[in-house]
């Protein structure tokens, strides 16, 4: 696809992850505007640990970012459009999130929530120790692995729907992280050291960004639903 092979590329493709949330955000039904102020605080906090996981794997050399699709600028070594990732994404998620709250009013997932999490988080654990010596799998694994678990324990009421938003998610992250592994280019905007991660793609998809995914979601979701019933708003 010759219209992708731009500097532009990762920068048009944050504007297209949030172009459709944005326009929906002023419809009546979800009324998305008004959920910003309680989604902000967990994507800040999120990205409070993952930049400097960022920062630390791209200064490792575990993965970096090809000059031929970014603009170029750079903080702590990262393209501006990698920070508009951590923003755009979640963001873009957690409006799927309400999305399924809105129009699904059944917790279809609420009974195996827990069990789920359990599961995913003991095969995190395993795979962790088997391959600890790699660094994208350790690290992922492992801090994905506690959250599951602590997810499982906790059980909150909206880990069932969490669940469903993260597996329809799957269809976004197949297309975004695509294009960002390329997928649709003819060379990736992010490429991987096959020294640090396990080689198990999906289509051109490091199986551990699916997991490193699912924290980063995670994160943004718990800390929202917890803004919400602190404030004790319901929209």
């Amino acid at each position: 696809m010759d219209f992708l092979e731009t500097k532009y590329l990762y920068l048009g493709l944050m504007i297209f992850t949030i172009f459709f949330p944005l326009l929906r955000s002023f419809e009546f039904r979800l009324v998305y505007y008004k959920r910003v102020r309680y989604i902000f605080p967990g994507i800040i906090l999120m990205m409070i640990l993952f930049i400097p996981w960022d920062v630390w794997f791209t200064e490792m050399g575990v993965w970096w970012f090809r000059d031929d699709y970014i603009t170029g600028a750079r903080l702590f070594g990262l393209p501006l459009e990698e920070w508009s990732f951590f923003v755009c994404v979640p963001f873009a998620c957690v409006f799927i999130y309400e999305a399924i709250r809105y129009y699904i009013k059944r917790d279809l997932l609420k009974a195996v929530a827990p069990y789920f999490f359990y599961g995913f988080g003991a095969i995190l654990l395993v795979l962790a120790i088997f391959y600890n010596d790699r660094i994208y799998p350790f690290v992922t694994f492992s801090l994905t692995s506690v959250a599951c678990f602590w997810l499982a324990y906790k059980n909150p009421s909206w880990s069932g729907r969490f669940l469903l938003m993260y597996l329809v998610s799957w269809l976004p992250f197949l297309l975004v992280n695509g294009v960002l592994t390329g997928n649709f280019t003819e060379l990736p905007i992010v490429n991987y050291n096959p020294v640090h991660h396990i080689g198990t793609r999906i289509t051109t998809i490091p199986v551990e960004d699916s997991v490193y995914s699912l924290l980063m979601l995670m994160m943004v979701v718990a800390i929202y639903e917890w803004r919400l019933k602190k404030t004790g708003v319901q929209f």
